[in-house]
């Protein structure tokens, strides 16, 4: 160390020290001092007052100190062509990115440059820090950078990506078969939000109606039709029936009909559809949702319906999914397979709270048997 800083300065030149923590800093300048009588030495780090720390680092770059002893707060942004050495201290404490970057504090000269890296034995240093050491040493040439970071990949994962944990599994399978897999994986999440859609139009040969024998007044007969569309779940609609049924007595089958059809409708547009429409011998469900959206939807519903519901991408914002063979069926059929298969895809979309209907009953159930045991 004493060499490397003298050997420095005898050139006219100027050297960094890299400390990795404040605490203990002024320890080293002491030690230092020590080392090297009529140092003349500046300390620099993050915790100074912003105007001395601006003095220590306007001095050092006049050439008023021979070496400044400093923390990370050097690692990038600093030019200084007469530092030409640099000496960092526990090296293994540091990440293989800072060490790159506190390596090309020096040499932005033509002078021969000097990056010295202490560590204590390799019997104390984990194997990502002899890892990190080695791929300082080993990428030395100039633009070695890239290399630099796919080894700190290799090294340390890349984080936890796409909600699953990754912790250096990477290294396993190889970088590019991961970029492979993770580029899929990307691929297949895109476009996977529900869109809202204003209002879900129904044009299936359904006879839904209010009879004029069942209520005659026609003000009265407008106001049971508005109730009707003001209805948001099949909760009111059960709630709207037992009125109806209360007020007018049993509801004739158009009606049950028409209450039936709303329902559709809710669950239609739940599942960000538009539209329902007959294309004999299939029906159409147009949206604007994108194929990873639906896919996540179809989940639901048992593996040998998946084949039944094909994704059409359309032109510009519309796609639609056509329910093969379905058209064929009485229209009676046809809605309740629609609601049927509507329900199960509904079910896989998260609530407000995030959790699925499913889910919402099992934290439940599970909730009543813990009060039950208490």
């Amino acid at each position: 160390m004493r060499s490397a800083i003298r050997q420095e300065l005898d050139r006219g030149g100027q050297v960094f020290y890299v400390v990795p923590r404040v605490e203990g800093i002024e320890e080293v300048a002491e030690q230092l001092r020590q080392m090297l009588p009529g140092l003349k030495l500046l300390v620099a780090h993050g915790q100074m007052a912003e105007g001395e720390l601006e003095s220590a680092m306007v001095a050092f770059n006049a050439g008023e100190a021979d070496l400044m002893l400093c923390t990370t707060i050097i690692e990038s942004g600093l030019d200084i062509p007469r530092v030409n050495t640099i000496l960092v201290e526990d090296a293994h404490k540091f990440g293989l990115a800072q060490l790159y970057q506190l390596r090309g504090r020096v040499g932005r000269s033509g002078i021969q440059a000097h990056a010295w890296l202490f560590y204590p034995g390799d019997a104390s240093l984990s194997e990502a820090a002899r890892q990190r050491l080695r791929a300082i040493q080993e990428f030395a040439q100039l633009g070695s950078g890239y290399q630099l970071a796919m080894r700190d990949m290799e090294i340390r994962g890349v984080g936890n990506l796409l909600g699953v944990e990754q912790s250096g599994q990477m290294e396993a399978i190889g970088f590019d078969l991961y970029m492979e897999m993770l580029q899929e994986c990307l691929a297949e999440i895109q476009g996977q939000d529900i869109p809202a859609v204003d209002d879900t139009q129904i044009d299936l040969p359904l006879t839904a109606f209010i009879p004029a024998d069942w209520i005659p007044e026609n003000e009265e007969k407008m106001a049971a039709y508005r109730a009707a569309a003001d209805c948001t779940s099949k909760e009111a609609l059960v709630e709207l029936a037992a009125a109806w049924t209360d007020r007018y007595g049993a509801i004739p089958a158009p009606v049950q009909s028409l209450l039936q059809l709303l329902e559709l409708k809710l669950l239609a547009k739940r599942c960000g559809f538009s539209r329902i429409k007959p294309e004999k011998p299939n029906i159409a469900l147009e949206t604007p949702m994108e194929e990873p959206a639906f896919r996540l939807l179809r989940q639901g519903l048992p593996q040998h319906l998946h084949g039944r519901l094909v994704y059409q991408g359309g032109a510009g914002s519309t796609a639609k999914v056509l329910a093969r063979g379905l058209g064929v069926l009485p229209i009676e059929r046809q809605v309740e397979e629609l609601m049927g298969w509507l329900r199960a895809m509904a079910d896989q979309i998260p609530g407000s709270d995030g959790l699925r209907d499913a889910e919402r009953a099992e934290e439940a159930t599970a909730r009543n048997a813990a009060v039950l045991s208490v």
